[in-house]
């Protein structure tokens, strides 16, 4: 079922940014509990595939979704330059979005995957009103997920393997049977659920009518990534950040243990959560559990 939500748009510079705020409409001053603004992933995707966390509205906290530049309902620039797509723009975007709902003096960020990369960058800047950080299904370097990305290839069958390596070396990503060869590394790492999820696939098939931001900035696939994020790192500016992270991934996660470890020997004050049973799509995987651990982590954290 799909969530009551109020929408509206934020201006940014020239540009909209949709929004959509579930549960309280108006966010609670102290000592209620602080909004909770969603950090979708992609790049270039949608907050369709994460809808349920709207569950985390339980005891009146607002959980507040957007689109970022070039997704769905916000604004798109399918003609824009390819510098132009660059995490300096989305965090812009995310902090103009901040002071137009004015919940700049006290929130959480919840970033999924990419959307983590963008809470990282923004947590970076030591920002007053941030409580705390959800980093979920994310990393702290590009390179190092494309490195765990290659290391789980390499356990897919020989011949998906070939299919890919063929493809991405013909430069014909685009075709149906490189797509049918992604599907089998997507269904142990991205989503275990059989079948997805109507709002997983919702989200896939938002990003591919307008693939311009995935393929600028990501490239062809999840694990194939050539595009400008691909040098993207902050380990190294971890210690800036001043506020406590609990970092949640699934076992069989394309954004391996393995990288959810760097970012909490980073962070000072963080805690780890590995879901045994599920991937990338934890929150669907493990539905309970995940919100269980994050409702815990918000209510602990509030202002």
């Amino acid at each position: 079922m799909t969530p009551a939500m109020a929408e509206g748009y934020a201006p940014f510079g020239n540009y909209q940014t949709w929004y959509g705020v579930v549960g309280n409409q108006d966010p609670p001053g102290p000592p209620g509990p602080a909004p909770l603004l969603i950090l979708h992933g992609g790049p270039g995707g949608t907050h369709d595939y994460l809808l349920l966390l709207a569950d985390l509205t339980k005891g009146g906290r607002p959980v507040i979704f957007y689109h970022q530049l070039g997704s769905g309902k916000s604004t798109h620039l399918p003609n824009q330059e390819p510098e132009f797509w660059a995490p300096t723009a989305f965090a812009a975007q995310l902090v103009a979005l901040i002071d137009h709902l004015g919940i700049a003096d006290g929130y959480h960020l919840l970033g999924q995957s990419w959307g983590g990369f963008l809470a990282l960058e923004h947590s970076i800047t030591q920002p007053a009103g941030l409580l705390s950080l959800v980093l979920s299904n994310t990393a702290a370097s590009c390179c190092a997920f494309g490195q765990e990305a290659a290391r789980l290839r390499r356990g897919l069958p020989p011949a998906v393997q070939e299919t890919l390596t063929r493809h991405e070396v013909a430069g014909t990503s685009d075709s149906p049977e490189y797509a049918a060869a992604c599907e089998v590394f997507y269904r142990r790492h991205l989503c275990r659920l059989r079948p997805w999820p109507p709002e997983v696939i919702r989200g896939s098939q938002l990003m591919a009518q307008d693939p311009t931001v995935h393929h600028v900035m990501n490239g062809p696939s999840e694990f194939h990534v050539i595009g400008s994020i691909r040098d993207w790192e902050a380990e190294s500016r971890l210690h800036r950040i001043l506020v406590s992270a609990l970092v949640i991934s699934g076992r069989h996660d394309e954004a391996t243990p393995k990288l959810q470890a760097a970012l909490v020997r980073g962070i000072g004050e963080s805690h780890q959560v590995v879901l045994e049973s599920s991937s990338h799509m934890s929150f669907w995987e493990e539905r309970a559990t995940y919100m269980n651990e994050v409702c815990r982590w918000l209510d602990a954290h509030d202002r």
